[in-house]
């Protein structure tokens, strides 16, 4: 028991570490600017799409209600007439008006997926006629799907068995948290579909609970806040709405790039994550793996490194590959696997090392064994190496300075 709480724990501290490391405030911060900017197009194009069908009249404003009365605090009444107004003036705009606020939609969902794609470590997003198509059915076909489940539901809510006098035990319980379905629903279509890589459905549905459990705490907590202290009313007087809407979408973005950490990590070993081995280590280990299956003529593929006993993730398994690649070591073989195409024995150590973006481990970061026949030479050279700099750096700072005078 104690060993599973301790592995929960070391979980979030490394999804924590990795968020970090993701620079997830800053596109968090980046997201937000880039809101701010589509909210009115992305809601105009919603209710152009929704218009042009004349069985979707009126769906509109039905959904934009729905979404400003679970979405957002209860701070956000002003923030909805200010948007109805800009909505319904952006209505009446030209053809390149209109073009313009397509362009400013597609610019935000650009934004969303590098996010993503920095998340999962994507080397190679969506360009040309797939990112179109992708941006194109969210902003058209999303509309669409959103209206007609709209009114399902609505219709579903407005029969007897449901909403009437002689409702089925539970049905109006399971009407309450209708929000919270609907935000799980769209977390996890967003994980699933929106990053350049595959994600299980299982950890996007998982991700997407997290996700919308979270959203609707943190969406009581804001409203309490705003509620118990209105100091900021004394500083910003009328125009306390603006950074209060500003500040609620950082979050809400600092909280959805906090569940896409969690859904791009649930699939990594558990081993891996308390083994923390360093880059360079794990570098060798595959280039050893390389060579043997060289010698036997085969492809290499991430089974076969997991299967060596290098538990990597997949992201971190395609950074790797990539620095190799660079390093013209390797290239991908016809057969979808990967094969050396370098002669190691013309490549020395020093050079990988040179060339490596990952620093030189320090002796307390190496572990003490590793099933490797190359791991105990490697390791008694990197000792001797730490203390040959200890010793012609050994001086002081000031004995230094003062040399170079």
């Amino acid at each position: 028991m104690r060993q599973r709480f301790n592995d929960v724990v070391e979980f979030w501290r490394f999804l924590l570490r990795r968020f970090l490391a993701d620079h997830g405030p800053n596109s968090a911060a980046a997201l937000t600017y880039t809101t701010l900017f589509a909210v009115v197009p992305m809601m105009t194009v919603t209710f152009a799409m929704l218009s042009a069908i004349p069985a979707f009249q009126g769906v509109g404003e039905e959904i934009q209600n729905f979404i400003f009365r679970n979405f957002l605090p209860s701070s956000g009444e002003t923030v909805q007439e200010y948007l109805k107004n800009f909505t319904s003036q952006a209505r009446q705009l030209t053809w390149i008006g209109v073009v313009l606020l397509a362009v400013t939609a597609f610019a935000m969902l650009v934004t969303v997926e590098k996010a993503l794609n920095t998340i999962w470590r994507v080397r190679q997003p969506r360009r040309g006629v797939s990112s179109f198509l992708l941006y194109w059915a969210i902003l058209s076909l999303g509309p669409l799907l959103l209206g007609a489940g709209f009114a399902v539901s609505t219709y579903i809510t407005s029969l007897s068995l449901i909403s009437g006098p002689d409702a089925v035990i539970g049905a109006k319980t399971l009407l309450r948290f209708m929000p919270l379905l609907s935000s799980v629903a769209a977390f996890t279509l967003i994980y699933a579909a929106v990053p350049n890589a595959r994600v299980p459905l299982k950890h996007a549905l998982l991700g997407g609970l997290f996700t919308a459990v979270l959203f609707e705490v943190a969406k009581m907590l804001f409203g309490l806040y705003v509620r118990l202290f209105p100091g900021y009313q004394l500083i910003y007087g009328a125009f306390a709405t603006v950074p209060l809407f500003l500040l609620w979408i950082y979050l809400s973005w600092l909280i959805v790039l906090f569940g896409a950490e969690l859904v791009c990590n649930l699939s990594s070993s558990r081993h891996w994550r308390r083994r923390a081995v360093p880059r360079l280590l794990v570098v060798l280990g595959i280039l050893r793996v390389f060579h043997d299956c060289q010698l036997r003529g085969q492809l290499v593929r991430h089974s076969d490194v997991q299967s060596q006993g290098w538990q990597l993730p997949e992201d971190e398994w395609d950074e790797i590959l990539d620095f190799l690649e660079r390093e013209q070591l390797i290239c991908r073989a016809s057969g979808g696997g990967w094969v050396l195409c370098r002669d190691l024995t013309q490549y020395s150590l020093h050079q990988l090392l040179s060339h490596s973006p990952w620093p030189l481990p320090r002796l307390g970061l190496l572990p003490a064994q590793l099933n490797e026949a190359w791991y105990p030479g490697l390791r008694a050279a990197l000792e001797m190496l730490h203390e040959e700099q200890a010793a012609l750096f050994g001086g002081s700072l000031a004995q230094w300075l003062q040399a170079t005078k």
